[in-house]
């Protein structure tokens, strides 16, 4: 336990920033699930694109804001990007 004022606030700081870093990535990998589960039930192609653009706008931000790194956002829209497209043809 930290014994130093300091300390004990940078503790209570981490414990929050934890807990808001782990829901960002909660609310990412939920919409990617929401995206490929759209693509496997084959809905509608319009339904597609929208959770297309929120997933990519969530990466983006994520990217930004740095909860996750820019080439893993970049790995990220490349495979979902690839899913919408072999579900448009």
């Amino acid at each position: 336990m930290p014994q130093h004022k300091s300390s004990i606030k940078r503790q209570r700081q981490e414990k929050r920033r934890n807990l808001h870093n782990r829901l960002q990535k909660q609310e990412m990998k939920t919409l990617i699930k929401k995206i490929k589960q759209l693509v496997a039930d084959k809905a509608e192609q319009t339904e597609i694109d929208g959770a297309y653009r929120a997933v990519v706008q969530k990466l983006d931000r994520m990217a930004v804001k740095g909860y996750i790194k820019k080439n893993n956002a970049s790995n990220k829209k490349s495979k979902i990007s690839k899913l919408v497209n072999q579900a448009s043809a």
